[in-house]
């Protein structure tokens, strides 16, 4: 086999779509022994975080991640990056500096051409190289259907850190990317796509929150969190409940990839997507003009996606400009209110 192998006809399901459903998950989790009390564990399992966070000193931290999946698009450069963007951007997420990655390889060497493999690994190796990460190892099984990620360590003073649960009334939300990324890569892997829309989404995915990560430490943000595989709306749940306050949502003012709904017309709307408006419906109050499209759009499942920031009333305009000023695709999509049952108003 070659390069021109189709690499996301060779599992059922793509990136962070391929995710356990948030509901299983969280099933599966509550079957967990409780872990003995350590208090310089600062961000466990509690909270559904982007990222463990373990205190070594009053004035240092490891931010600890691990993210992995299926191809995501076809050309193995491109997922490798996607993969390496997506798995530093939950230590961006938590307000911290990666430094150090290992890469996960699952592969059916014996089937699948290793010039592929090398190819993979080239394209994460240089989106570490731009996020200033250094390759530490890794690790590799055999095995029928193509899987990679890394496990990325990170550093951060314990009075920087960002959580996804520590947002306030009166805070304004700004999200970094544009949604709809589930729908397109699935629609690209139903062949969809005019390859200028690949390479869009494309590089939405191969973007880092870089910029974004670094401009944020400079302005007051009270939670973070990036939106991944749970899509908007189940991520900002997540925020919602671990702050113990309400979100409003401006739908218009979500940024969305362009032909979205026209493709979820088509039918180019993944599991994952459908999964995640399930586990967040209850919670969620939608216009009364709003189709089963828009809910699902909203709901889409990411791969290395945009972070979410609940960014203090204060300083979310100027935040907003100095990110659109650095190249960063941010928009203001919301605010946070008074409320203590952790639910979405979508307006």
């Amino acid at each position: 086999m070659t390069n021109a192998v189709k690499l996301t006809s060779l599992s059922s399901k793509g990136g962070c779509g391929c995710k356990i459903g948030p509901a299983d998950l969280e099933n599966v989790l509550r079957s967990l022994p409780q872990s003995l009390p350590n208090p310089n564990l600062l961000v466990g399992l509690d909270t559904s975080d982007d990222a463990g966070v373990y205190k070594l000193t009053d004035d240092l931290a490891l931010v600890q991640t691990v993210d992995f999946f299926t191809p995501i698009v076809d050309d193995p450069y491109a997922f490798g990056q996607i993969a390496a963007a997506n798995a530093i951007s939950d230590v961006y997420a938590m307000g911290g500096t990666p430094i150090t990655a290992l890469n996960i390889v699952a592969y059916p060497i014996s089937t699948l051409d290793e010039s592929i493999l090398a190819g993979i690994l080239r394209g994460a190796g240089d989106k570490l190289e731009e996020a200033n990460v250094s390759l530490a190892g890794g690790h590799s099984i055999d095995d029928q259907e193509p899987k990679f990620g890394l496990a990325v360590t990170g550093t951060v003073h314990p009075d920087n850190l960002r959580t996804n649960s520590g947002a306030k009334p009166g805070d304004k939300l700004i999200l970094t990317k544009p949604i709809g990324v589930g729908i397109k890569t699935t629609s690209l892997k139903n062949g969809l796509l005019e390859q200028d829309e690949i390479d869009r989404v494309t590089d939405v995915m191969t973007t880092l929150n870089k910029t974004a990560a670094e401009t944020m430490k400079d302005f007051k943000i009270n939670a973070s969190t990036d939106v991944t595989g749970f899509g908007l709306l189940g991520h900002a749940s997540e925020l919602a409940a671990g702050s113990d306050v309400e979100i409003h949502i401006d739908s218009k003012a979500v940024p969305v990839l362009s032909r979205v709904k026209e493709l979820a017309e088509a039918g180019s709307v993944p599991g994952g997507t459908k999964n995640n408006y399930d586990h967040i419906k209850d919670i969620v109050t939608f216009p009364e003009d709003f189709d089963q499209l828009d809910k699902w759009i909203l709901c889409d499942a990411v791969t290395s996606g945009g972070l979410l920031l609940s960014a203090d009333g204060n300083d979310a305009d100027t935040l907003l400009t100095d990110l659109q000023h650095k190249g960063v695709e941010a928009k203001k999509i919301g605010e946070v209110t008074d409320g203590h049952n952790g639910r979405i108003t979508v307006e």
